[in-house]
């Protein structure tokens, strides 16, 4: 796609490929294949002896992108920026030769560039790099974006992600940050004795969710396949196969809309637990968001787009989702309420429901758009009507509600987690009941699964992106996740 940034004029272009041509006819490969640098720019600041004279200063080579320069005559400072961060270089007529100095002075900001020579400290205190051989890496046709605060456009930074990471230290910041996230869950869990697997994405019925499915022909075995949705029903045949700790990182597919905190295509973290419920979720996960926060992040507090603060390291609320409702409609009787009348009262407060909805959607639509947003520290909402999740153990003392719990954190569901359903005539029932007519939805294999008999079990799900949304204090899914889905 060619860039529209508003600030690239034809004359740069053109002075650039001039530029391009010129070293070519000199004989220089503006395109290297290969340089080796032996630092990066944080670990060359970190070799800087102090106190040590400066002949006896380390030699280092480092490579990056030039972000700034500063010419000074017979001399120039550069910036070079790599994936650690960014170290300055000096550049002296008298130490590169006049001809390649007079080329140093050509190269344009954007420029990839490796520099060698040994390091010293300059008046202000910042450890350099005096440049004693450099070598042009990799030519920059087109100029960086003039602002020195980087894209401001989202949509902008979106399709031009390459330049957002560039120019916006804030965004190559926080994806690092999701790397790191992702890296400490697998830790976590690997110290837990849980074994990392992968499941098929595409499969013969959308199972584990109530989702629309994203549908897909394989031309070899001539059928349709749907693109999973959810991760849960192979994972779960793995703890019938005796594998006890199973859990997978990977992406899920929903051919639904897109909003602040959803995206068509997601990373999910699920993993079940053999011989837990999800009392034994509970523990884990506030244990691993904990870990995260204090180990990985290296943070005490986590702060909403608001200002309001999050405290993981205290007391994490527990409420029943029935109590929450009835709570925020102030009628503790509610669902003992007609559903007619509940469809009145919803609307009286400003909530769009439809007539022929369930009993059970009317209540969740309470929940989802009145409560949850209010549940700012960490939150397990407890025992959701059985409706909501057919794979959940029922309630012993509630046959309406299920063993479940949803962690609601900054106003959102972080992770639902369940006493997993291992009876197979009960979970055919509760499928059954949730296709109606749809029977061809119901995963049969699976079903025939069960009846080898599948050990209790705890089961939790945690949204990737969600979670790095929460804990790298992002605004918008659209921040967290690399290439997100737009419109053309």
């Amino acid at each position: 796609m060619s860039s529209n940034l508003s600030d690239i004029s034809h004359d740069q272009l053109a002075v650039r490929r001039q530029k391009l041509e010129d070293l070519r006819v000199q004989g220089v490969d503006p395109f290297r294949s290969e340089f080796n640098p032996t630092h990066t720019a944080e670990t060359a600041v970190a070799a800087y002896v102090e106190g040590v004279e400066p002949e006896e200063q380390p030699t280092v080579s480092v490579a990056g992108r030039l972000k700034f320069i500063r010419k000074m005559g017979k001399a120039q400072f550069v910036k070079i920026q790599d994936q650690s961060g960014v170290i300055q270089a000096y550049a002296r007529i008298d130490a590169l030769g006049e001809e390649a100095y007079g080329n140093f002075k050509k190269l344009d900001t954007g420029d990839i560039i490796g520099v060698e020579g040994p390091l010293f400290q300059t008046k202000t205190g910042e450890v350099t790099v005096r440049a004693e051989r450099y070598a042009l890496v990799s030519k920059a046709l087109r100029p960086l974006p003039e602002k020195f605060h980087g894209l401001s456009d989202q949509e902008q930074r979106i399709r031009q992600r390459h330049l957002d990471l560039v120019m916006n230290l804030e965004s190559r910041e926080r994806f690092f940050n999701r790397s790191r996230i992702v890296s400490g869950i697998r830790r976590f869990l690997e110290e837990r004795d849980y074994l990392e697997v992968e499941t098929p994405v595409f499969q013969n019925v959308a199972g584990g969710a109530s989702a629309k499915p994203f549908v897909t022909h394989h031309n070899t075995l001539d059928r349709d396949f749907v693109l999973r949705i959810s991760l849960e029903l192979y994972l779960k045949r793995l703890l019938v196969g005796g594998f006890d700790r199973v859990y997978e990182i990977g992406r899920n597919f929903r051919n639904e809309g897109i909003s602040r905190r959803h995206n068509p295509e997601f990373t999910m973290l699920e993993l079940y637990q053999a011989y837990s419920d999800y009392r034994g979720m509970m523990e884990l996960i506030q244990s691993m968001i904990r870990y995260l926060v204090s180990e990985v992040l290296k943070k005490e507090e986590i702060k909403m787009p608001d200002g309001e603060v999050i405290d993981f390291m205290g007391e994490w609320r527990e409420a029943r989702y029935k109590d929450l409702v009835c709570e925020k409609v102030e009628d503790p009787n509610w669902f003992d309420l007609p559903k007619e009348e509940k469809v009145a009262r919803a609307r009286a407060l400003n909530l769009e429901v439809e007539s022929d909805w369930e009993d059970y959607e009317v209540s969740n639509e309470v929940f989802g758009k009145l409560v949850e947003p209010t549940l700012i520290q960490p939150t397990f909402v407890t025992h959701l009507p059985k409706e909501l999740c057919p794979l959940a153990k029922i309630t012993l003392d509630d046959p309406s509600t299920i063993d479940v719990f949803e962690l609601c954190i900054g106003g959102m569901e972080i992770a639902p987690a369940y006493s997993e359903q291992n009876d197979p005539d009960v979970q055919r029932e509760m499928f059954e009941k949730q296709a109606g007519e749809e029977t061809q939805n119901i995963d049969e294999d699976f079903l025939e699964t069960l009846e080898y008999g599948m050990p209790p079990a705890g089961g939790l799900g945690m949204g990737i992106d969600r979670i790095t949304i929460l804990l790298t204090e992002a605004e918008n899914i659209r921040d967290v996740i690399l290439y997100p889905q737009l419109r053309s």
